[in-house]
């Protein structure tokens, strides 16, 4: 496997996949104009066994809301995807279950947000709209993974040579001591998403719960006993305590009736077992704060109509896979961008 990481044709397909849309970026224009040395030079770190991250930034984030990101230089990125790409997905994939949906190839946010949809119909069908949901969220999941925990997860991995960089990425960050993952590394991704699959076979081959999806840290099971559920939720409460993490206080079992939150759309069930995607009240009003904050920047010339218009196709892209037509009707009445006049 390591030697997969010395190949050059790797190193500069990771390239171009950490540059794709950045290559107006300063630290990519400066890592650009010495292209093949700075290719030459990881090459040669990863053949002496030299290879050591450079060290993380963090910038603050708060859409959606306040959040620290631990950020790589760019030649770190180049690395993070060399790895991923050609150690860690490989390795992966064919060992997390179906419905773990985060950040893999086919999947994400849509693909997960149709098989909760599937599995509210399968359950009508059966037992009509009589029925639970447990939902599960990890407090703090990502500065929470613990370190010996995750390695011991690893120990299995069939290069020696590759288990000891994977070692030495997990002890280059903590956000104390022995925990955490940094959130902007792409392989805390792959971490992540493998640290839960104890939880997901439980879910899925222990407890034979069909109506089961996952999004890195965000769990919704369906079934019809409310009992049943609190003994999933008992299991499932001793599986996380031994892997040093925590439910948080979203952690639910209610009537299918009432619907439920997840990635920031409500699902419920009509009578009649249509199933109703309507975006989140919080999700709606930073919606409209976003459409105000556009109209501003033009009026004052910080966005061109070009930025604006890119954001907001992003935004149809999103709101297209709920029933928003009236919501983007209202909001979309009174969204008129002009500038100040001199």
């Amino acid at each position: 496997m390591y030697e997969r990481l010395i190949e050059f044709e790797n190193i500069y397909r990771a390239y171009r996949q950490s540059s794709k849309g950045k290559h107006h970026k300063n630290e990519v224009i400066q890592y650009e104009m010495n292209l093949h040395m700075q290719l030459w030079y990881l090459q040669e770190r990863l053949k002496k066994r030299v290879y050591q991250p450079s060290g993380y930034h963090r910038l603050m984030i708060y859409d959606p809301k306040e959040r620290e990101i631990q950020a790589l230089s760019f030649a770190d990125r180049v690395f993070q995807h060399l790895l991923c790409d050609t150690i860690l997905r490989p390795y992966f994939e064919p060992r997390l279950i179906y419905d773990n949906a985060a950040c893999r190839q086919g999947k994400g946010t849509h693909f997960v947000l149709k098989r909760l949809e599937k599995f509210f119909h399968d359950h009508y069908k059966k037992y009509g709209s009589k029925g639970y949901i447990l939902k599960f969220d990890i407090r703090k999941y990502f500065p929470s993974i613990d370190h010996e925990v995750l390695k011991e997860k690893l120990s299995c991995f069939p290069d020696e040579e590759v288990k000891k960089l994977l070692y030495l990425i997990i002890d280059s960050y903590a956000a104390e001591k022995g925990k955490g993952l940094p959130m902007g590394n792409q392989s805390s991704q792959w971490f992540a998403l493998y640290y839960l699959d104890k939880l997901d076979r439980l879910i899925k081959e222990k407890l034979r719960i069909k109506g089961y999806v996952r999004y890195m840290d965000d769990g919704v099971l369906i079934h019809e006993s409310k009992e049943f559920l609190k003994e999933c939720l008992r299991q499932m409460q001793e599986l996380i305590t031994e892997e040093k993490l925590e439910f948080n206080q979203k952690t639910q079992i209610f009537p299918i009736s009432q619907g439920v939150d997840f990635l920031g759309w409500h699902f419920y069930m009509t009578d009649t077992g249509k199933i109703i995607r309507r975006l989140r009240t919080s999700n709606k009003k930073r919606f409209k704060r976003r459409l105000k904050a556009f109209q501003k920047q033009y009026a004052q010339g910080t966005k061109t109509l070009d930025e604006i218009t890119q954001s907001l196709n992003s935004y149809q892209g999103h709101l297209k896979y709920g029933h928003t037509w009236k919501l983007k009707k209202h909001v979309y009445k009174n969204f008129v961008l002009s500038r100040h006049k001199e």
